[in-house]
């Protein structure tokens, strides 16, 4: 139950994390661990003047006029506050599964521990992308993290259920079937992860102000760029929204040739459903991901995004990302339940 806890605590802090993005408040508290050198969030604008006058070096990249609103402040305070929180049932979580590691194992117990330390790794790319003012590298990095933090959670959640006698279908799984299928879930993880990256680093490259540079409307906003297909690159905003377009196209042709491969195994084979029930949600979400990332532009307007369509874009990029990783996983564990010729499982 508690690693349950744990995954619904990652995801709030991400929706929180995106929230964030989209109202621009990225650097609403310019220092950490504090705000503003305090420890609440109620900052009005004469002491946000005051606190940049006395500290010029952490002047907004906005300028020294920028003012925050006592909501955006809050939502990066709260965030914080979460990554906090949170760390109480990670180390209580790494306790558990010390002192049942003789039922689940001391794989389970290196998760939980890895999970705390990835956390506090966490902690510290949030102060890294406070330092340099949310530039693009920082926030994709910082977004990564996060999607491997919570996969892992996911993780020892499926193993723990494993251990306890979960009779799922793909845990009786041939060897040869498992093999053949290796290279091909590694290969849609890591193409649903560089995007993943690819989007974080889209939405916060300027600013995230290259949302309007393949203009909006439908069809020239989207799916065309500027009306065209193949649009001139005559500036970075296109470029940028191109080459994420492009990315997703090419990862999109990955999920869709990965999963008839997979099918056609499952055929051949008769076993590993499981295996193309999974890869067909990964491309599910990449689908409707496509679409959601479409509508922000098809439904905007010249003087506003759309942006809570921005945070279900993240949102089912990061879940396009987990559901990937969990094939990983099913693939992980139903190569240890196969016996080896001396006994035992591998």
């Amino acid at each position: 139950m508690l690693p349950l806890v744990l995954i619904a605590m990652a995801a709030s802090i991400i929706v929180v994390g995106g929230t964030i993005r989209i109202h621009d408040a990225g650097e609403s508290c310019p220092d950490w661990p504090q705000c503003f050198g305090t420890w609440g969030f109620m900052v009005d604008e004469s002491e946000q003047a005051a606190y940049w006058e006395a500290n010029p070096d952490q002047i907004d990249s906005r300028g020294a006029d920028h003012r925050y609103t006592i909501f955006e402040i809050f939502v990066e305070w709260f965030h914080r506050m979460l990554v906090g929180i949170i760390a109480i049932p990670i180390l209580i979580n790494a306790v558990i599964a010390h002192r049942l590691k003789s039922e689940y194992g001391t794989g389970l117990r290196n998760l939980a521990v890895v999970s705390g330390v990835l956390l506090v790794v966490q902690a510290i790319a949030g102060a890294v992308t406070v330092f340099f003012d949310n530039a693009d590298w920082t926030v994709a990095m910082h977004l990564s993290l996060a999607s491997i933090f919570i996969s892992l959670l996911v993780w020892q959640y499926v193993a723990m259920r494993v251990k306890e006698g979960a009779t799922w279908n793909f845990l009786n799984t041939s060897r040869s079937f498992l093999l053949r299928q290796k290279k091909r879930l590694i290969n849609i993880t890591a193409s649903v992860f560089i995007l993943l990256i690819l989007g974080a680093w889209v939405s916060s490259t300027s600013g995230g102000q290259y949302n309007q540079a393949c203009s909006i409307g439908f069809p020239t906003g989207w799916p065309k760029c500027q009306g065209s297909v193949l649009p001139s690159i005559d500036g970075p905003g296109v470029l940028v929204q191109m080459v994420h377009r492009f990315g997703a196209g090419i990862v999109g042709l990955v999920l869709i040739l990965t999963s008839a491969k997979i099918r056609t195994d499952v055929r051949n084979y008769g076993e590993g459903t499981g295996f193309s029930t999974a890869t067909n949600v990964v491309t599910g979400f990449w689908m409707l991901n496509v679409l959601i990332g479409g509508m922000y532009i098809v439904l905007a307007d010249p003087q506003e995004f759309p942006e809570f369509i921005s945070l279900l874009h993240l949102v089912f990029g990061v879940t396009s990302f987990i559901a990937a990783a969990v094939t990983l996983m099913m693939l992980r564990l139903a190569y240890l339940r196969i016996p080896d010729p001396h006994g035992g499982s591998e």
